[in-house]
C-alpha cells in the first residue's frame, strides 16, 4: 500500500477523544471527559428540521449558506459586538470545526505561523499542521490565572507569523478575557498586521462576567477578525453540525471558491433548525446557563472539600482542576489507571498543551448525580500523603 502523506502521519492523537473511547468501552463508567450537552433539542427546532424535509428541500444550498440563517447569524454576532453586523458578512458553515478549517485555509501558506494557546483546544494546531503551517504555543501560566499576556504573544512573534488565535470563553479552562484584554489584543494583531481568528463557541455561558468579542474593536466592516460561532453548544445541536464564519466585508467570494472544495455547502435541515433555533423561544439557553453554573458551584464545592486546586470556572462548562499531587509527571497515563480503577473518564491537561500537565479538565455538562459521584471518587492530596 502506499504510504499517507507525511504531515498527516505526524498530527498526534486526539487525547480527548483517546480517553472518552476507553470509557465507552468501559461497561458503567462515568464520562466526564466529552462536552456533550445533555439537554433534549426543544422541539420547535425539530420541527423546523422535519418540515424542511416534509417540503422536500434537499437540494443544494448557496455555499455561503441560505440568506435568512446568515441574517440570523449576522445579527447574534452584532448583539455581542454592539455593531450592525450585514449579513454579507456571515457564512455558513458545517459546525465550528470546519469553520476554524475554512478560516485558516484562507488566511496561512505553508510554513507560515499562527499562534495558539497552550493550554489550548488541540485541533487549533491539528488544524494548522494539516495544512502544512506551523502552531506556535503562547502560554497561558497559572501564575497569571491562565490568562495571555500581550509581552508574551508579542516575544514570539517573526516575519512568518500571520494569525493570532483566540478563545473565550476557554475550552478546556472555563477563563474568560476581559474587556481591557481583548482591545489590547486586537491592537497587538493591529500594530503587526496580523489576523485574529476568534473561537467564540461557548459565548452564550459566562458566569458573572461578560462575553467580549473582538469583533467589538475591528470596525464596522471588519479589518482583520474572523469570529467562528456554532450552535452546538448553545442549543445542543453537536450532531447537527451547524456553525459560521463573521468575517470582514470582502471575503465572501474567497471564502465559497475554498467551501465549494471541501464540503460545497451545508445541509438545508441543518440550517433551517439552526433559524429555528436563533429566531424562537430561548428558554434552552436560559436553562442550560443555570445548569452548568449549579454543576459548576455543587463540583467546586466537591473539589473544595478534598483540597484539591482548581480554576474557578467564568465561563462555557468545563472545570480545570490541578491533579500534580497525583499524576506523576504523567496526566496522561493517570487518567488512564483511573479509568481502570474508578471508572470514571476525565481529559488529560496535557490533551491541550504541555502546560495542562498535572491538570485535568472535568465536563460540567451531564447530569449532576453523575458528575458529583465521579468527582468524589478523586483522589485528595490527603490520600496522597
Amino acid at each position: 500500500m502506499p504510504q499517507l502523506s507525511p504531515h498527516v502521519q505526524n498530527v498526534p492523537a486526539n487525547q480527548i477523544r483517546e480517553i472518552t473511547q476507553a470509557a465507552w468501552d468501559t461497561p458503567d463508567s462515568l464520562v466526564l471527559s466529552i462536552g456533550e450537552p445533555g439537554f433534549p433539542t426543544p422541539a420547535h427546532i425539530l420541527d423546523a428540521a422535519r418540515a424542511t424535509l416534509d417540503r422536500d428541500e434537499t437540494g443544494y444550498t448557496p455555499n455561503a449558506g441560505i440568506p435568512a440563517v446568515r441574517a440570523a447569524f449576522a445579527r447574534r454576532a452584532g448583539a455581542a459586538s454592539g455593531l450592525d453586523i450585514s449579513p454579507h458578512r456571515a457564512f455558513i458553515t458545517s459546525g465550528a470545526q470546519q469553520g476554524l478549517h475554512l478560516a485558516l485555509t484562507l488566511l496561512l501558506d505553508a510554513g507560515d505561523e499562527v499562534l495558539v494557546p497552550n493550554p489550548g483546544y488541540p485541533t487549533f494546531a491539528m488544524t494548522a499542521e494539516l495544512l502544512h503551517a506551523v502552531p506556535v504555543e503562547y502560554p497561558l501560566y497559572p501564575e497569571h490565572g491562565f490568562q495571555p499576556r500581550v509581552e508574551d504573544i508579542e516575544a514570539l512573534l517573526t516575519p512568518r507569523t500571520r494569525v493570532l488565535l483566540l478563545n473565550s470563553p476557554s475550552n478546556p479552562l472555563g477563563a474568560v478575557l476581559s474587556r481591557d484584554l481583548t482591545r489590547e489584543l486586537v491592537e497587538l494583531a493591529r500594530r503587526h498586521d496580523l489576523w485574529i481568528v476568534s473561537d467564540e463557541c461557548y459565548e452564550a455561558f459566562t458566569f458573572d462576567v461578560p462575553h467580549v468579542s473582538p469583533l467589538a474593536f475591528d470596525g464596522d466592516a471588519g479589518e482583520r477578525v474572523i469570529t467562528s460561532l456554532t450552535l452546538s453548544k448553545t442549543y445542543g445541536l453537536t450532531g447537527l453540525r451547524i456553525g459560521a464564519l463573521i468575517m470582514p466585508e470582502g471575503l465572501e467570494t474567497a471564502a465559497s471558491t475554498v467551501m465549494e472544495s471541501t464540503v460545497s455547502c451545508v445541509a438545508s435541515p441543518s440550517q433551517y433548525a439552526a433559524l429555528a433555533a436563533l429566531t424562537g423561544p430561548q428558554d434552552y439557553v436560559a436553562e442550560a446557563s443555570a445548569h452548568y453554573r449549579a454543576n459548576r458551584d455543587a463540583a467546586c464545592a466537591v473539589l473544595d472539600g478534598k483540597g484539591i486546586p482548581y480554576l474557578a470556572a467564568q465561563g462555557a462548562f468545563y472545570l480545570w482542576a490541578d491533579m500534580s499531587f497525583a499524576t506523576g509527571g504523567n496526566v496522561r497515563d493517570w487518567t488512564f489507571q483511573f479509568l481502570k480503577e474508578e471508572s470514571v473518564a476525565v481529559a488529560p491537561g496535557t490533551a491541550f498543551g504541555s502546560i495542562g500537565e498535572g491538570w485535568i479538565r472535568i465536563a460540567l455538562c451531564g447530569d449532576r448525580a453523575e458528575l458529583l459521584e465521579g468527582m468524589r471518587r478523586l483522589p485528595s492530596p490527603a490520600d496522597a500523603g
